[in-house]
């Protein structure tokens, strides 16, 4: 299943219905956060939860796949420039852009992505249900792993590798203005 294109359809479909992201939680009896999960790629749902959403949007579920019909290989080539921007968490209200490397290929186990860091408001602390693994490309970041008191800064060619569920942020510091990293999430569990 490719996760990324699944959430697009989600989502798709809720705004083109005229749904709020609450309105389709109600009708499917998840949480808001649940679905904006979901919307986000940030837990790959079950088959079970995969029919109550698309029931609730009034869609079968082969619909809801639609979007993800594609020739399974098990290799697939791409280019940064074939790169598909995504707006993951609301990140660019931060200055955060994800560029999704992979979304071509049906059942990986990985998404890498490109992310861009700007100047922008104070980045949250996130955690993840998977593994994560960061190599900086180019500029400089502060690393904040857990609070800010648990920092390292780093310089291109500096990598991070955390298990799932460790609370972390990045900062910018002012003498940077832009910065670019290599992220890689490791596969996301079944619910």
């Amino acid at each position: 299943m490719n996760l990324l294109e699944l959430s697009k359809t989600v989502r798709e479909l809720r705004k083109k219905q005229g749904m709020t992201v609450e309105t389709l939680a109600k009708q499917s009896g998840f949480s808001k956060g649940f679905i904006s999960q979901i919307e986000n790629f940030r837990i790959t749902p079950s088959l079970k939860a995969l029919m109550r959403i698309s029931a609730a949007l009034g869609v079968s579920l082969e619909e809801l796949f639609s979007g993800n019909r594609a020739p399974v290989k098990p290799y697939s080539f791409g280019n940064i420039s074939d790169g598909e921007p995504f707006d993951r968490d609301a990140g660019s209200a931060y200055g955060i852009h994800y560029l999704a490397l992979a979304h071509r290929q049906i059942g990986r186990k990985m998404d890498p992505f490109i992310i861009e860091y700007t100047p922008g408001p104070e980045r949250e602390f996130l955690l993840h249900d998977t593994e994560e693994f960061f190599l900086l490309l180019e500029g400089e970041l502060d690393y904040c792993i857990y609070d800010d008191e648990n920092r390292k800064h780093l310089s291109p060619g500096d990598t991070v590798y955390m298990c799932a569920n460790v609370p972390h942020r990045v900062v910018l510091p002012e003498s940077c203005s832009r910065a670019r990293a290599l992220v890689i999430y490791s596969d996301l569990p079944e619910l």
